[in-house]
């Protein structure tokens, strides 16, 4: 195993959704092409929002989509840690206690800009006397703390964007701790890098501006920054922005309309590289076939209908051994005969159960030319229903009724299945029945 250590470190506030899903994936792929470590951190210091609830819903998600993690940990049982940590920074001064209220924190940005400035915190804290911090805490004010960022250039080589580089004058003093206790995800999340070896951070763009600014915590906590990777954000098809509580693209819900794991696995891993994506229900290739140095940062397009089709070519390569346990809960029989009879034409596996229905339960035929349906009742041939008497079978409603092409087949179909598309009809026959083809063909309820 290589010294590689990454994490996914999900806030149990919400469902997970393909952005939060890809970060994962991300991570989880670079881990396992270098034989490294995969971390799951749950970071739950939002206790107002943070439930046991979504947390099992994410532990569900990654388990559904085979993404085992090597070692985890949890935020809330690391918060005397956290303490710790600032007392660290206080010491050193680069952690400083601020009273203003989060009103007057939005006043003084209302101000700032309307004046044309920058709304960037303006140290008035750093200039209190200790008389005044004792009035402030005697009047019941408690403080939250911020973190005093040196005022130079951070600069690194990112693993997508390349080289970035961000002037801290431009960039408020990030708060560490509310007045309440809390603390906040720019220290929890240094601290647990550090105490857990993470070598490598991979997250979305939208963490740039934190990175600049954690790179000098973790050096003022006496660490060396891991490597940073920056990917850009999933936008939907339409442009617009994933969100954690857009529904319609919850990994459940997803999982619920009969995606397959490894058709997410396959778009999620390629959206926003150079490569094709793939279908491929095999995770050991996708593993195989990834390459950060291969993402962009242009910003990349989720398309639900692209993540349907990569599904039905997944589902169209499913072995019969792959889907048996799921067919039995649907209530499909047929063995893999069945399966192998209506598996090119699905776009789920749950549809397979759908197909079964048509073949097993009764249907109203939809009757289209009656002379060539009451032909091939009539014609049906003795014997097993096997696909082999499909040929000789309709040669023979040809000749009798004239009929060909669609004129012939379309009409067989409707009868037999109700439906103008869909499987091969052959080799059906064996599931549906002698004595239900012939009533279907003769207009009966069967």
């Amino acid at each position: 195993m290589s010294d590689i250590k990454v994490r996914f470190a999900p806030s149990p506030t919400g469902n997970l959704h393909v952005g939060n899903l890809r970060t994962a994936l991300v991570n989880y792929l670079f881990a396992r092409a270098a034989g490294g470590v995969f971390m799951l951190r749950i970071d739950d210091t939002d206790t107002e929002r943070s439930t046991p609830e979504f947390e099992a819903s994410i532990r569900a998600d990654l388990d559904w989509m085979g993404m085992s993690w090597d070692t985890e940990d949890r935020q809330s049982a690391r918060l005397d840690r956290y303490d710790e940590a600032l007392r660290q920074l206080e010491a050193i001064g680069r952690a400083y206690p601020c009273f203003e209220t989060p009103e007057e924190l939005a006043l003084k940005r209302k101000a700032q800009l309307s004046a044309g400035r920058p709304p960037v915190y303006d140290r008035a804290a750093l200039k209190l006397t200790d008389e005044q911090k004792q009035a402030f805490q005697a009047e019941g004010r408690r403080p939250h703390w911020r973190f005093r960022l040196e005022d130079t250039e951070v600069a690194w080589t990112d693993m997508v964007r390349g080289d970035v580089s961000y002037h801290m004058s431009s960039l408020s003093d990030p708060v560490l701790m509310r007045e309440d206790g809390r603390v906040i995800y720019t220290m929890a999340s240094v601290v647990d890098d550090i105490d857990h070896g993470i070598t490598h951070i991979i997250r979305g763009e939208d963490h740039v501006t934190n990175s600049a600014a954690q790179i000098q915590l973790f050096e003022a906590l006496g660490a060396t920054a891991p490597v940073m990777g920056h990917v850009a954000l999933l936008a939907g098809a339409d442009g617009e922005g994933l969100s954690k509580r857009l529904g319609s693209l919850s990994i459940g819900q997803l999982r619920d309309e009969g995606t397959e794991a490894s058709a997410l696995a396959s778009l999620l891993a390629r959206i926003g590289t150079a490569d094709p994506v793939v279908p491929t229900a095999d995770m050991a290739a996708i593993i195989g076939g990834f390459d950060l140095s291969r993402f962009g940062r242009a910003t990349a397009k989720f398309d639900p209908a692209e993540l349907a089709q990569v599904n039905a070519r997944i589902v169209q390569q499913l072995d019969f051994d792959a889907v048996s346990p799921r067919l039995s809960d649907l209530g499909v029989g047929g063995d893999a005969d069945f399966w192998m009879a209506v598996r090119d034409n699905l776009s789920s596996v749950a549809e397979a159960a759908d197909w079964w229905q048509v073949c097993t339960t009764p249907i109203t035929p939809v009757i289209e030319a009656a002379d060539v349906t009451t032909a091939a009742a009539g014609l049906l041939p003795d014997g097993d229903l096997s696909s082999d008497i499909w040929g000789s079978w309709t040669k023979a409603v040809a000749a009798e009724t004239g009929a060909k092409g669609r004129g012939l087949f379309m009409p067989i179909r409707l009868a037999l299945t109700g439906r103008e598309k869909g499987p091969e009809i052959a080799p059906l026959l064996a599931f549906i029945g002698r004595e239900r083809i012939i009533a279907r063909l003769r207009g009966e309820t069967a």
